[in-house]
């Protein structure tokens, strides 16, 4: 049997997560189409991406940096997320395969 706290907890994380969607759909027509707010909205996905593989990056030193470097370049030269994504782990695989 599930533990009433463990359920309470998938039950709250479900509610926030529910919330927070709805919330963005229908926040979503009130905000400006022009403007340093709509700029701001567009840049968000970058920052966030950039904010969550930066620290694991610095954290791989050499290996992790030289991924995020050929993933960047890659994607802003080919423009294929994927080719760049994958460019970017067979990097970290080598490096921690043969590297140490």
């Amino acid at each position: 049997m599930i533990d009433r706290t463990v359920l309470g907890t998938i039950a709250a994380a479900a509610a926030v997560t529910y919330a927070l969607r709805a919330g963005g759909l229908l926040l979503a027509s009130r905000l400006p189409r022009r403007g340093p707010v709509r700029r701001a909205m567009e840049a968000l996905p970058g920052a966030i991406l950039a904010s969550l593989v930066a620290p694991s990056a610095l954290k791989s030193g050499p290996a992790g940096l030289a991924a995020v470097t050929l993933t960047a370049w890659l994607t802003l030269r080919t423009r294929n997320v994927f080719v760049a994504m994958a460019a970017g782990m067979a990097v970290v695989v080598v490096a921690r395969r043969f590297g140490g």
